[in-house]
């Protein structure tokens, strides 16, 4: 446990960034599963829709750092090569 009035407050800080990190790496995995939902119907508007939400977060997240910045362009990469098979 923290005993220092900045470790404390450190603690404090690390908490809140864990449940805002929770919540957008929640929404991003949500919008990947949409990408490979639509994909897997055979739907190809909303795959469309659902990709550009999902490139849109991953971007993002790769910005922040909540997952790393080549992970994300190769998740982005990958995602686009399953919509763009649908042709």
């Amino acid at each position: 446990m923290a005993n220092h009035a900045s470790a404390l407050k450190r603690a404090r800080q690390d908490e809140k960034l864990r449940i805002q990190h929770r919540s957008q790496k929640s929404a991003m995995r949500s919008a990947i599963k949409a990408v490979h939902t639509a994909v897997a119907v055979g739907d190809k508007a909303v795959a469309n829709e659902a990709l550009k939400t999902a490139i849109s977060l991953l971007d993002r997240a790769g910005r922040k750092h909540l997952i790393h910045p080549s992970q994300a362009s190769r998740r982005v990469s990958r995602l686009n090569t399953h919509v763009k098979a649908m042709a």
